[in-house]
C-alpha cells in the first residue's frame, strides 16, 4: 500500500473510531445503568450547567488538554480531533436514538455501548495520530511522577467518578461492567485494527494507558 493510501486509511480509521466512541458513550447514557468514569463527570457537569453532555465533553477535553502543557505532552491530530468529534457525535446520537423505556431494552443498549466503545478505542488508538486528551493525561502523570499508569489512571478516574456522582452523574452496574471489560476489549480491538506507523506522524499513542487495575 502506498503512503498516501496508508495515510488515507489511517485518517478514516481515526475519525470512524472517534465518531463511534461518541456514539457508544451516548448509548451508555441512553441505557441509564451507569456511565464510564469520565461520562459520570460529564453528565454531572451537564446537569449543573444546563449544557448538553456532548458540549461538556468538549469543554472538559479542552481543559484536560491544557493540563498537558506543564506535563510536557505533545498532542497529535488525533488528540485535538478527539476533543471535538467525540462530543459532537455524542450529542448527535442522543438526538437520533429514542430513549429505551424497559430494562429488557436498556440492558442490550448497555452491552452494545460497551462493545462499541471497545471497538472505537481500538480503531482510533491504532490509527496512531496521538492519544486522546484524557489518556495523555495519564501517561503525562506517569512520566512526571514515576508512578505506574494503572495507579495514575485509578487515582484520576476515582476522583472523576466521585466528583461526577456528587454533581448528579449516573453510577450503576454499567459503570462496573465497563471498568472490568473495557481493557480486554480495547486490547483485542487494538490487535484487530493494528495499523503500521507512518514516518513524520505523531505516534506517541500509549496503548498501555487502557490497562485497568
Amino acid at each position: 500500500m502506498s503512503m498516501p493510501d496508508r495515510l488515507g486509511r489511517r485518517l478514516v480509521q481515526l475519525y470512524t473510531g472517534l465518531v463511534l466512541y461518541g456514539a457508544s458513550s451516548a448509548l451508555l447514557v441512553e441505557a441509564g445503568l451507569g456511565l464510564e468514569p469520565w461520562g459520570v463527570l460529564h453528565q454531572g457537569l451537564a446537569e449543573l450547567s444546563g449544557l448538553t453532555i456532548g458540549v461538556v465533553s468538549i469543554v472538559v477535553g479542552a481543559v484536560v488538554l491544557l493540563l498537558w502543557i506543564p506535563l510536557r505532552q505533545r498532542p497529535g491530530l488525533g488528540t485535538v480531533s478527539n476533543v471535538f468529534v467525540v462530543g459532537l457525535a455524542m450529542d448527535g446520537t442522543l438526538a437520533l436514538v429514542p430513549d429505551p423505556r424497559t430494562l429488557a431494552v436498556r440492558i442490550p443498549v448497555l452491552v452494545a455501548g460497551i462493545l462499541l466503545n471497545g471497538a472505537a478505542t481500538g480503531l482510533y488508538i491504532s490509527a496512531r495520530f496521538g492519544p486522546g486528551p484524557r489518556d495523555g493525561l495519564m501517561t503525562g502523570l506517569h512520566r512526571r511522577t514515576g508512578r505506574s499508569i494503572r495507579l495514575m489512571r485509578t487515582a484520576v478516574e476515582v476522583a472523576v467518578v466521585v466528583t461526577g456522582f456528587l454533581l448528579g452523574g449516573t453510577i450503576g452496574v454499567g459503570t462496573l461492567v465497563y471498568a472490568v471489560s473495557i481493557g480486554p476489549l480495547a486490547q483485542l480491538f487494538l490487535r484487530v485494527f493494528a495499523s503500521p506507523a507512518a514516518p513524520g506522524v505523531a505516534t506517541g499513542t500509549p496503548e498501555r494507558v487502557i490497562l485497568r487495575p
